[in-house]
């Protein structure tokens, strides 16, 4: 999640904790040691495919900061000795160790058993969501206000965890929606991700892929009709396949559990994540290897440059959201004509 909501729930767990004691120093100290992981960001791994794909890796790992969670304890104790070891371990321990498991219910990729297994991944809430985040602002704020407000506090943790559990229920239900579309389309047996669209978990993306096809559909809860539009779009497995066997690539592809595009432009080969963005506005897209004489070469993977924001796609996933616009096309972000396809 962003690094707002992070502060908030360290900020909230921490004032539910040790807010009698501490009054409003509760806040910054958890809001501090809510966003203590994310650090990793400015660790440079040496390429671009690294720092992607070892972001939320050792620094999120239950591993690490589990027994981490003890020495930091201990050393706040010797700060604040009023508080016991014990209160500080709760409130250290349960703040590190929401931040991943927080994390790993968005798309990203967390690696909760870093060094071991592969990244979690969720998909049940978009990085950005103001209805898990302003509850726990709320209760915060009122904590400032009139400290220690505890009720206030943990009833925003309360609304918050709630709303995750929503989420992971609204995300089965499209599933359950989607999947007689894709059997239709042949797509049954296809690798299937379903998540929210920005902002919210009402309006949701669901992704299928195959060796040799992709299909994307938008479908929201408050849809008038049941009938989905499913939008095609091509793969290239001939390039995915002349590139499968570079270090690389083959980190890409277990990061992301095979959702990439490849696509070839003059000699670069590059590999985009689908998972994050829409069609047309991905945000990582890698050039991987370049061609020399139809011989591929390896390269020291670097990031292309992120597409402009779009000033108009909110006010076309808002019509979209509310259902006044049945179709939305992903490869185009626009709404066609009434009663036309993508």
């Amino acid at each position: 999640m962003d690094s707002i909501t992070q502060a908030a729930l360290g900020a909230s767990i921490a004032g539910a904790i040790a807010g009698k004691t501490l009054g409003r120093s509760a806040l910054l100290t958890g809001a501090l040691i809510g966003t203590l992981p994310d650090l990793d960001v400015v660790i440079d791994y040496g390429t671009a495919v690294a720092n992607f794909t070892q972001h939320r890796g050792f620094s999120h790992s239950l591993f690490v900061l589990v027994p981490l969670s003890f020495l930091l304890a201990w050393g706040l104790c010797r700060w604040k000795p009023a508080i016991s070891y014990q209160r500080w371990l709760a409130l250290v321990g349960l703040i590190l160790v929401t931040h991943p498991l927080l994390d790993a219910f968005t798309t990203y990729g967390t690696q909760l058993f870093w060094p071991l297994g592969s990244p979690v991944a969720l998909n049940s809430i978009f990085i950005i969501d103001p209805l898990y985040t302003l509850p726990l602002l709320a209760g915060c704020l009122v904590f400032l206000i009139r400290p220690p407000a505890l009720t206030a506090v943990a009833a925003g943790l309360l609304l918050s965890s709630l709303y995750l559990g929503w989420s992971l229920a609204a995300q089965q239900m499209i599933t359950e929606r989607v999947r007689p579309a894709l059997a239709e389309a042949g797509m049954a047996q296809a690798s299937l991700m379903v998540q929210p669209m920005p902002f919210n978990t009402v309006l949701w993306r669901v992704t299928a892929i195959d060796q040799d096809a992709r299909i994307e559909i938008v479908t929201g809860f408050l849809d008038d009709s049941d009938q989905l539009s499913l939008e095609h779009f091509a793969r290239n497995p001939d390039i995915a396949q002349s590139v499968a066997m570079l270090p690389e690539v083959r980190r890409l592809e277990w990061f992301t559990k095979g959702f990439l595009h490849y696509e070839q432009a003059g000699s670069q080969i590059t590999a985009t994540d689908i998972r994050l963005g829409i069609p047309g506005a991905h945000p990582f897209t890698f050039i991987v290897a370049e061609t020399t004489d139809g011989d591929i070469l390896e390269v020291t993977s670097s990031q292309k440059p992120r597409p402009a924001i779009n000033r108009d796609a909110l006010p076309l996933l808002w019509s979209r959201l509310t259902g006044d616009a049945p179709v939305l096309c992903l490869a185009t972000l626009s709404i066609p004509e009434q009663g036309k396809a993508c």
